[in-house]
């Protein structure tokens, strides 16, 4: 006999209705432990997604680091999350290749270094052969020629001398850090001595000196590398100071420290390169003779000797008028 429709329906009903009935107990009993159910799939969800984000964000760095090194000079781009991230990646990329721009010129310069003072090494050696060998092939040359052959080839033997000792010292300022042994030092004392010890020199420019102290100085420091300093500076005036002019040394004292002045008349330093002197190898004068200029750490080592001290050195040039200026506070 078949069921009617309606028959079906009813039954139907009733089964959805027994259904619905067990599956609201079977809820209700254990809608605890569903609710925990729910909330652990939530967070893995979550967590999955988050994990997957970090991933992202991780191989975004590490690309980003990777382009640390190489030569390009974009910038970095991260998500707005890794903004601070981003800024210090960048920072870091500009100073890694600032260093490494500063030091490939640094080597260059020392490069070209080397080459001027190869040559320059062979000038006065060939000068010194060529009157030595005169003296020898002439043995009754008189005596007022002998004499004049024999003063140039002693000064250009002192001028060999000079270029030796600067390339030793190319070698102690690469291979050491400086020391300082500090004790009480007379500064007046000093500086008299310095410009006494440099009084000859000032002669075949007709240059004329002034020292200007109106109290006693004493500071405490490294005689050997102060007066190391001081004679550097000395030394750079006299050599380009204009000739009959006057060099003055200005010495100091207050509350704060010592200053001392360097002063001379000569050439204007360009000032984009008034920054750049004091840099290792550095040369204000590219064209280097035989009779003036140094290996250019003359002032490099002044520098670091002056901040080993607590102090601090600049330069200044206008109107032909050039100082360079020290400072050394009270307490170093």
């Amino acid at each position: 006999m078949l069921l009617s429709s309606q028959m079906i329906s009813q039954m139907i009903s009733e089964i959805l209705q027994l259904i619905s009935y067990g599956l609201y107990n079977t809820v209700r009993s254990n809608a605890f432990i569903l609710l925990i159910l729910l909330w652990i799939l939530g967070f893995l969800i979550i967590l999955g997604y988050t994990f997957l984000k970090i991933i992202g964000y991780l191989e975004q760095t590490a690309l980003s680091i990777d382009s640390i090194f190489t030569k390009e000079d974009a910038l970095i781009h991260l998500p707005k999350e890794l903004k601070d991230v981003e800024d210090k990646l960048n920072t870091i990329k500009y100073t890694t290749l600032r260093n490494e721009q500063l030091a490939k010129e640094a080597e260059q310069r020392k490069n070209d270094l080397v080459v001027y003072l190869a040559h320059d090494l062979k000038t006065p050696l060939t000068s010194i052969i060529g009157y030595l060998s005169l003296l020898n092939e002439a043995p009754d040359m008189p005596l007022e020629q002998k004499a004049k052959y024999t003063a140039i080839s002693l000064d250009k033997a002192l001028r060999l001398e000079d270029l030796i000792n600067e390339f030793f010292e190319i070698t102690r300022f690469n291979l050491q850090n400086i020391i300082l042994e500090k004790s009480k030092i007379n500064l007046n004392r000093m500086l008299e001595q310095l410009v006494d010890e440099f009084y000859p020199m000032l002669a075949p420019k007709k240059l004329t000196s002034s020292l200007v102290i109106n109290q006693d100085i004493v500071i405490t420091g490294d005689a050997n590398k102060l007066a190391r300093v001081f004679d550097n500076l000395y030394r750079n005036a006299i050599h380009y100071s204009f000739e009959g002019s006057q060099i003055e040394i200005v010495a100091t004292k207050d509350a704060q420290g010592v200053t001392l002045r360097f002063r001379n008349h000569g050439k204007d330093i360009p000032k984009h390169r008034l920054s750049n002197i004091f840099e290792q190898f550095y040369r204000v004068d590219a064209a280097r003779t035989s009779t003036t200029g140094g290996s250019g750490l003359g002032l490099a080592i002044a520098k670091e000797i002056i901040e080993l001290h607590q102090g601090s050195i600049f330069a200044t040039s206008e109107n032909q008028k050039i100082e360079f200026r020290i400072f050394l506070p009270a307490e170093m």
